[in-house]
């Protein structure tokens, strides 16, 4: 198996021994990443990018209606956009990757990011959504394209970063909500406030430009070589992948669009429901350092998937039969249950053999696993809406925990896509 690194900018023929086989790896394959620390800096630096942009709207989302005068409909659209632009942008990661290299399309989804940021705050209701819409297609192309560095940049630490990279977006996330009110009191305004996040990203930019240093002739093939060129549609495994990455997708939007809801309901106050799902979100943070680190030196990660599955329904059990019990105790067993999204991550990395394998992987299972995904909190609202009640949309999602685990545990097992 050859791994390709881009880390060398003089050597040619750099060797890398994995698994007992050393193998050449030729120039003409290697894009040159100035890395080590800078590159794991300019890693953490975008992943913490990759929620503010989401999830900083919540708590403003009634103080922006109010100012445009916006409508509940309008309000839904602006909440479902990232994960449509998810699913289409993503497909798109790794056409750019093999055309532009993988330095250069990360730094363009960075600037996109940015650049909505900003675009979405100047006019009305419907620059707002589109301005959301640029910013969540940056978005989408950089989570498909940073497995892919982290997989040639780090062939022998891939469960290590991606428990950094997992745990620096759980943690952008919670700045982007907890620290957006305060912005917003000591800016003035939701606009400003929204807007102060694109500096987050010229940052990330700067460091990335400096991280990701391309030699002229490997510009065109950042993303490894450029293997079978048969579509992942008619792969089995790459089928296993994305549902599994799917289905976790699915779970994690109905937790964070209905677990306050369901808390409320059950006599748990606005605020604590509030706190109970950031909680959910900051446990992700430990986790993620540590389990997939942990898991990727097995040779098997289906174990890691099925256990921390366990956790989650054991949660969501709890939450359909009594929600106000100890509404802490399920908010943990669902947290922990959340963090098998790290798993995903990783297991994206460890079923492909090259980084262009990473890249259609990743863009396969994150842009239809988005899909899936979108189809969770309105599945749920709908379910609650016809039987008056939570136990079927509690069914529904227990259904689908165990799903999970199954094609968890297939994607799981050790082999690759090709």
């Amino acid at each position: 198996m050859t791994v390709y690194s881009w880390e060398s900018s003089t050597s040619r023929g750099l060797e890398l021994e994995l698994e007992g086989v050393v193998e050449p790896i030729p120039d003409s394959r290697r894009t040159v990443l100035a890395g080590g620390l800078l590159l794991s800096v300019a890693v953490v630096l975008t992943a913490l990018n990759l929620r503010p942009a989401i999830t900083s709207v919540g708590p403003l989302l009634g103080e922006m209606r109010g100012s445009l005068g916006a409508s509940a409909v309008w309000a839904g659209i602006l909440t479902t956009l990232p994960g449509l632009c998810f699913a289409g942008a993503g497909l798109a990661a790794p056409w750019l990757s093999r055309r532009f290299g993988i330095g250069a399309a990360i730094g363009l989804a960075l600037a996109v990011l940015s650049t909505g940021l900003v675009l979405r705050v100047l006019d009305g209701p419907y620059v707002v959504l589109g301005g959301t819409l640029v910013a969540t297609a940056g978005i989408a192309l950089a989570n498909v394209l940073v497995p892919v560095v982290i997989k040639d940049s780090f062939p022998a630490r891939i469960g290590v970063m991606t428990g950094i990279y997992t745990a620096a977006l759980q943690l952008g996330g919670a700045l982007g909500s907890g620290v957006t009110p305060p912005i917003d009191d000591a800016l003035g305004g939701w606009r400003p406030a929204l807007a102060s996040w694109a500096l987050l990203g010229v940052i990330a930019l700067a460091v990335w430009f400096f991280a990701a240093r391309r030699r002229t002739e490997g510009e065109a093939v950042a993303a490894g070589p450029a293997g079978s060129g048969q579509s992942l549609l008619r792969n089995r495994l790459a089928w296993i992948v994305t549902l599994f990455f799917g289905f976790q997708a699915f779970l994690a939007y109905v937790v964070m669009g209905w677990m306050p809801e369901v808390l409320m309901d059950a006599g748990v106050s606005k605020t604590e429901s509030g706190f109970l799902l950031g909680l959910v979100s900051v446990l992700a943070v430990p986790i993620s350092l540590t389990i997939p680190a942990l898991a990727a030196r097995q040779g098997s990660q289906s174990l890691w998937i099925v256990g921390l599955g366990l956790f989650g329904f054991t949660g969501m059990v709890g939450l359909m039969v009594a929600p106000g019990y100890s509404p802490l105790l399920w908010s943990i067993l669902v947290g922990i249950g959340m963090s098998v999204f790290s798993l995903a991550l990783t297991v994206i990395a460890l079923r492909a053999r090259t980084g262009e394998d990473t890249a259609r992987l990743s863009g396969m299972a994150q842009g239809i696993g988005y899909l899936l995904a979108a189809l969770g909190p309105f599945l749920f609202g709908l379910l609650h809406d016809l039987t008056h009640g939570w136990t079927i949309p509690f069914a529904m999602v227990l259904g689908v925990f165990v799903l999970q685990m199954t094609f968890g545990a297939l994607a799981g097992r050790r082999r690759y896509i090709s």
